[in-house]
């Protein structure tokens, strides 16, 4: 294996979140030194840092260890952990092994950069948000709980959280007509699946498929990988994105 590169920016609208700009692969011998500059940037007092990997071609289980490793000791500061940019064959495996359940990730390093921006407003309560976009009253079944069950304003949906927050959100969608959904199209079973809940990842969506409410579909990982690219679903962010367009 080659070797890595990483570069170290400042991002944010208050230059608080650590860019890590990553080239070449992340395995056993270079994983120590990802390691490395790691623990200085947190050293410096950065606890909400970025991985770009736009640039790696590669990824071992050492490289994924270090970044599931770490994401415990910056929450426990504060702080947290994106992946951006990753390549489709570094995606699928993230996907695969289910690293989506611990580890944030994005298509576009400004929707990291947007996020963790959104989410200080929403810690100090300050409007309105940096995204302008703005998403009609939900109805009560499609209330998100934050805790406990409240109503949310027109404006807190403006960007919906990500795969560390899915504990504390929930997603209902009302049924208005009864369909049989085991005769469904499979690109409609899959749609039902991700505006029910976006921030289901592959095994989960897999396993509500093949169910008896969807009669059984039976898929591999990489067959519904495929559908969901088709249908520009592939990954979570872009779920988020077309369950707030419904």
């Amino acid at each position: 294996m080659e070797g890595i590169e990483i570069q170290e920016y400042k991002v944010g609208v208050l230059q608080d979140i650590a860019l890590l700009k990553t080239f070449g692969y992340i395995d056993t011998n270079t994983s120590a030194e990802l390691q490395k500059v790691i623990n200085q940037t947190i050293e410096n007092g950065y606890y909400q840092m970025i991985i770009d990997m736009a640039s790696v071609q590669y990824v071992s289980s050492a490289g994924w260890g270090v970044f599931v490793g770490e994401i415990r000791r910056l929450k426990e500061k504060g702080g947290d952990l994106k992946i951006t940019q990753m390549s489709p064959e570094v995606n699928e495996v993230f996907e695969m092994l289910e690293f989506h359940q611990i580890l944030a990730a994005y298509d576009r390093l400004e929707e990291a950069i947007e996020d963790y921006d959104f989410c200080r407003d929403l810690h100090s309560m300050s409007f309105p948000f940096r995204s302008t976009e703005i998403v009609e009253q939900p109805s009560r079944q499609q209330a998100i709980k934050m805790g406990e069950e409240s109503p949310v304003t027109t404006q807190v949906l403006s960007s919906l959280p990500t795969a560390q927050d899915s504990n504390y959100y929930s997603f209902t969608r009302t049924k208005s007509v009864e369909v049989d959904e085991k005769k469904l199209p499979i690109n409609e079973k899959i749609k039902k699946i991700v505006l029910e809940n976006p921030l289901l990842g592959l095994w989960s969506i897999r396993k509500t498929l093949f169910s008896p409410r969807f009669g059984y579909t039976k898929l591999t990982l990489l067959q519904l990988y495929s559908l969901l690219k088709r249908l520009n679903l592939h990954s979570k962010a872009k779920r988020l994105r077309y369950y707030r367009s419904r």
